[in-house]
Order: C-alpha cells, then sequence, then structure tokens
C-alpha cells in the first residue's frame, strides 16, 4: 500500500513531517522518504531502505540536518521516492500511492515522444518517476496533475511539493483517502487522518475523488472540485487501516467492531457456541470484541503478538519466510486455549496458508474446536487497483483455486457470480470445500451486504472488486 505526507509551515516543518511520516509506517515496510525545501533554494532529500529497521531509527540523522518550511514524504511499498525535478515547471518534488496498470503503455507513449527514464535494480521503471514525467510534459504542475488523473488506469494519490506550496490531488475515484489539518502557521496533507493530532492539527476538509488543492501555510485553495462517483477501498477499514484513523468520516475501529456486530447476529442461526470469542492479532482484535460484545461471550487473547522485532508477516518476498514470521511471532496462552471452544476472527482469508496454521497451532495448545469467520467475503479477484495483495496469480488465492477444483480451467464470469453470492449452493460447496482443507471446524465468511452495512457509508461509493470482480 503505503502513504504519504507532506507539510507547509511558517516556521521550520522537518519535525511535523518526520513524526508525520512515521505515524504511516504500518502501511508499508519497504522504503521510507522525506523531502525539505530549503531556504537556500534547493530541495533536500532522503531515502532508505527501512525493511530491517524502523522509519525513525533510519531518519533521526536526517531530520537534524533537514530544515526549510515545504516538506512531503512517504512509507513506500516499492519504489524510491519521493523524486526530485528540475524543469521548465520550475523545481518540484512528487510523491505518491497506488498502482499505475497500464504503467507499460505510458512509459512506450513517452519514450517514443524523446522522454527517457532511470531503470531500478530490478529492471523496471519507478513509478513515482513516471507520474513526474507526465506532470512535466504539461504547461503548469495543475495541469500536469489532471493529464495524471485522465491517462492512468489503476490509482494514484499524490503530493506534489513546490517552493512555495504543496499540490495535493486524491486519486480520481477515491481510492485512497487525502486530508488537510491545520494549526497556527501551518498546514498539513496526510493519508492518515490520526498522523497529525499529536503534533497539533486539527481536521479542516477530506479531499473528495478527484479533488486537487494547492496548500500555503495560512490557507488552501480547491483547484479542481471533487467529482461525486467514488470507490474507496473497503479493505482500508478491514485491514490496512489504523484503528484511529477515519475515511469518508467512519473511524476503523468502529466499522471492525461493527462487522463482528454482524457476524454474531448471523451465527445465531448456526447453531454454535463457543466459549469465546478471539481476533487474530492486530487487525482481527476489534472484530472479535464487537462480536463477542453481540454474542454475550467473553472476549479472550489465547495468543499475543509478540510486536518489538517481527515485522508485518504479509511484507517480506518470500511467501515462506511470511508465513514463518506469521507464526514466529504469535505466543500462545495456553490457560486460555485448553479445552475451550474458540470462535476466531481474522481480517480476512487471501491464500489460507497463514490462518491454516493459526488454527492448527490453538489445536497443539489443547484447543476443542476452532470456528472462523473471516471479517470480509472470500477474495476472488487480484486487486488491479491498490496491488494490496502479493498475489501474482489469481490461482493464489484459495477460493479460486477450490472454483477451479469444481469447475476446472475456464470459468466464465457468469460461473463465477454464482460463488460469489452467499446465498447459492455452489457459495456453500466452495465454503465448505475451504472449511475443510483448512481444518476448521466452522467456517463463515462475512456476507458482502453485512460489510459494506458495517460502514453506514452508500454501497455504490464502495470498491468491492476483490469480491465481486465489479468495476
Amino acid at each position: 500500500m503505503g502513504g504519504v505526507f507532506g507539510v507547509v509551515s511558517n516556521s521550520d516543518c522537518s519535525l511535523d513531517l518526520f513524526f508525520g511520516i512515521d505515524y504511516h509506517s504500518h502501511l508499508g515496510t519497504r522504503r521510507g522518504g522525506m523531502a525539505v525545501y530549503h531556504d537556500d533554494g534547493r530541495f533536500q532529500r532522503a531515502i532508505h531502505n527501512i525493511q530491517n529497521s524502523p522509519f525513525r531509527t533510519k531518519f533521526e540523522r536526517d531530520v537534524d540536518e533537514m530544515h526549510g518550511h515545504i516538506g512531503i514524504g512517504c512509507i513506500s511499498d516499492y519504489e524510491p521516492q519521493p523524486l526530485i525535478a528540475r524543469s521548465h515547471l520550475g523545481k518540484f518534488a512528487v510523491t505518491t500511492v497506488g498502482i499505475v496498470t497500464n504503467k507499460d503503455e505510458l512509459v512506450k507513449e513517452l519514450m517514443d515522444s524523446g522522454g527517457a527514464f532511470l531503470e531500478m535494480s530490478g529492471g523496471e521503471i519507478n513509478q513515482t518517476e513516471l507520474i513526474l514525467s507526465m506532470i512535466n510534459t504539461q504547461k503548469t504542475i495543475l495541469e500536469g496533475i489532471k493529464y495524471v488523473q485522465a491517462k492512468i488506469k489503476g490509482s494514484i494519490t499524490l503530493l506534489v511539493a513546490t517552493p512555495n506550496g504543496i499540490y495535493g490531488a486524491r486519486d480520481k475515484m477515491g481510492r485512497t483517502p487525502l486530508q488537510i489539518a491545520k494549526k497556527d502557521g501551518a498546514h498539513c496533507l496526510a493519508f492518515e487522518s490520526f498522523s497529525y493530532i499529536n503534533l497539533g492539527y486539527k481536521d479542516e476538509h477530506e479531499l473528495g475523488p478527484a479533488e486537487i488543492v494547492y496548500v500555503t501555510a495560512d490557507s488552501y485553495e480547491v483547484l479542481q472540485k471533487p467529482r461525486d462517483e467514488m470507490k474507496i477501498c473497503t479493505f482500508l477499514w478491514i485491514y490496512y487501516g489504523y484503528p484511529t484513523s477515519c475515511y469518508e468520516g467512519v473511524n476503523v475501529e468502529a466499522m471492525r467492531y461493527n462487522c463482528g456486530k454482524f457476524l454474531a447476529k448471523r451465527d445465531k442461526d448456526n447453531n454454535i457456541h463457543p466459549d469465546c470469542a478471539a481476533g487474530v492479532p492486530d487487525s482481527g482484535t476489534a472484530h472479535a470484541i464487537g462480536y463477542a460484545n453481540e454474542a454475550g461471550i467473553p472476549f479472550t487473547r489465547p495468543f499475543i503478538k509478540y510486536t518489538p522485532t517481527w515485522p508485518r508477516s504479509f511484507m517480506p518476498t518470500s511467501q515462506d519466510q511470511r508465513n514463518l514470521i506469521a507464526h514466529m511471532k504469535l505466543i500462545p496462552v495456553q490457560q486460555l486455549i485448553k479445552g475451550k471452544s474458540i470462535l476466531l476472527i481474522d481480517d480476512s482469508i487471501v491464500r489460507g496458508t497463514q490462518l491454516r496454521e493459526t488454527t492448527e497451532f490453538l489445536y497443539e495448545s489443547g484447543a476443542k474446536e476452532v470456528h472462523v469467520r473471516p471479517a470480509c467475503p472470500p477474495i476472488m479477484f487480484g486487486c488491479k487497483y491498490l496491488n494490496f495483495s502479493r498475489s501474482k496469480s489469481e490461482l493464489d488465492l484459495i477460493a479460486r483455486r477450490v472454483v477451479k477444483q469444481f469447475e476446472g480451467e475456464d470459468v466464465s464470469q457468469e460461473v463465477l457470480a454464482k460463488y460469489c453470492d452467499p446465498d447459492t449452493p455452489e457459495y456453500a460447496k466452495m465454503q465448505e470445500e475451504i472449511r475443510k482443507q483448512l481444518h476448521f471446524t466452522t467456517l463463515h465468511f462475512h456476507r458482502l451486504d453485512d460489510m459494506l452495512n458495517s460502514t453506514g457509508l452508500p454501497h455504490e461509493k464502495l470498491c468491492t472488486y476483490c469480491w465481486n470482480g465489479k468495476e
């Protein structure tokens, strides 16, 4: 995923920038970067690999040396950024979050017209460099941002820092968020709304889909009004977002709590009687609390996540490494497991490997039963808008593997639609097969309608592509 943060201030912005970026560290562990426009008329920049060390540790020395009134930065899942340019548009720095799915086509288009790109170590083109180059083809930065929004497929939210202020632009479908907040003599822009609270900023404006703003220390100006149509990523609430964040006015923790309540209401007809409800930490915790309160059973923590040294489990490139880390960082509390029937909630089932190992881990520790309730429906389609999963093929998804097992190689969209509908025999058959393969006592996925209702937002404003394939 990744996240962005920017500050424009009448005083030195470097500390606010440093801590604001750091508060986005839960969104990725590959690279971090920050760029500050110095009073001597140049950008200073630092980019570090943060795979084996947290952002704060890597950038402590940089923040002591980088001083200025305007800065932007990011936590990036892949490409090094922010990037700095000196062109006919002047000096500016760019940072982005999202994915451009037609990157090859756009790179070729620019190269055919005489452009050139630096290759990253893996031979790929830096996506943020592509965005910078596209902006630079136009007569102004504003026209360049509009050009990017018109041309790209996928999703891009971006910040462009100039010597006088920062342009902020939310993705044209609003798939990722962007907020403006203010305090005396300063404004900031952030992906995560909680990232500026402890820095003294107050909410001022949440950008709508495709909205473009220009922000200075004392004010902000809307340069392009938002469009009505929106498809914000629902997975932000289910998994990616930090519990204290809000998107479109909906708090992450509250939404997860609502999900648990809906799951418990559905279970009243399933004739199961667990001794307790538990969540796979951390994103499953609030879901489980909501379930426990609605069902009238205890919430317990049968295993505790060891956080001081283990990074997020989905980040390493190797699936084996991810599985090992997922196992190593969960420490059992056997007194809360032995002889118990446990209702276990995780945010999702993607490949199924980690949750199967977690369940086996509970059985080995003496659990009598493990009833699994994922907080979202079966993931049937690889995300092509935010790239939240590292799956290289849709057959990495356990739901699609089971469909292939039943239907063969070539499956039509009409057939897939039946497996996406929780009221069909096909869906029930798929769910039962996943249960058997992953060794759960029972399995019931969260229904799509219940999950969307948990946000309280109109369903048409929420992206559901990974669950039902609808654009």
